[in-house]
Order: C-alpha cells, then sequence, then structure tokens
C-alpha cells in the first residue's frame, strides 16, 4: 500500500513538474494576408473554415483549457505545426494563383475523403464535424473558386 502511495506521489510530482514545459500558444493572429483578409469568401464557407479548420491551419488557434495541460498541450502543438506546414490559411495573401488553386484542389479532395478535419480533432471538437451538406459546399466552392482564380489570371 505504502509503495503505491509513493508511486503515485512520483506521478503526480512529474505531472506538475511537465506544467512547466510548455509549447508556445499559436496565437499571432489572422493578419493581413490571410484568406479572410484577401478574398471575399461566401459566409457560410467562412464561418466553416474559421469553425472547422482554422485552429490547426491559421495563425490563430483557440485553445480550450485542457489543451493547456501537459502532455496534450505538446500534441496539440505538433498537429497545429503539421497543419500548417500542409496548409496556412494566414499565409494566403503570400501565394501566387497556381499554388491557391492547387491548395483548393486539396482542400476539396481532403474534405472529400473525410480525411478534414482530422478524426482526432473532431472527437474533442464534435461540433467541427462538417455535414454532408457542408461537405458538398465546401467542395463546390474549392471549384467555384478556383475557377474565379483563373479566369482572373487570363
Amino acid at each position: 500500500m505504502k509503495k503505491f502511495r509513493i508511486a503515485g506521489l512520483i506521478l503526480a510530482g512529474i505531472f506538475i513538474v511537465l506544467q512547466f514545459f510548455q509549447p508556445e500558444l499559436n496565437r499571432s493572429g489572422l493578419g493581413d494576408n490571410s484568406i479572410l483578409a484577401k478574398e471575399k469568401l461566401p459566409e457560410p464557407v467562412a464561418a466553416m473554415l474559421k469553425h472547422s479548420c482554422f485552429d490547426c491551419h491559421s495563425n490563430q488557434t483557440n485553445y480550450p483549457w485542457y489543451d493547456r495541460i501537459a502532455p496534450a498541450s505538446w500534441l496539440v502543438a505538433h498537429h497545429v505545426k503539421e497543419g500548417k506546414k500542409q496548409l496556412n490559411f494566414s499565409d494566403w495573401g503570400s501565394k501566387d494563383v497556381i499554388d491557391k488553386i492547387t491548395e483548393l484542389g486539396k482542400i476539396g479532395d481532403e474534405v472529400k475523403s473525410g480525411n478534414m478535419p482530422i478524426p482526432s480533432y473532431v472527437m474533442i471538437h464534435r461540433d467541427a464535424k462538417l455535414s454532408k451538406e457542408q461537405t458538398e459546399e465546401l467542395i463546390a466552392w474549392t471549384v467555384k473558386f478556383s475557377e474565379e482564380l483563373l479566369a482572373k489570371e487570363e
């Protein structure tokens, strides 16, 4: 019994010490280069992107309280870093038209396949899950917006 108490105290101590080693929060803001600042998006699309994508794919992550507790905070930081490496909506304005069209194609593909938002995110943020109608609307928008961007270039 005494061994369990000592082990519990040691684990609690380790847990407390881990809280002092937190990753940097992703809160530098969307900025003037963000897709919301550079493009006129339909309101439903902007709302979907903000609600289901921006936490991992922009420079502005909204952190619930449990995302600030190690080791979960490290996992979240890793997901955000990887998400921004793939696509960062805060850098949209710095991309050329071909890159934007490529990104829109990837967005459509990932949403259509059900890979985005990622299942682990949706498991915790249930309201971020896109309905069938939202998925169809977002995919249709990526196609339409790609065509608009291409037409502007011609």
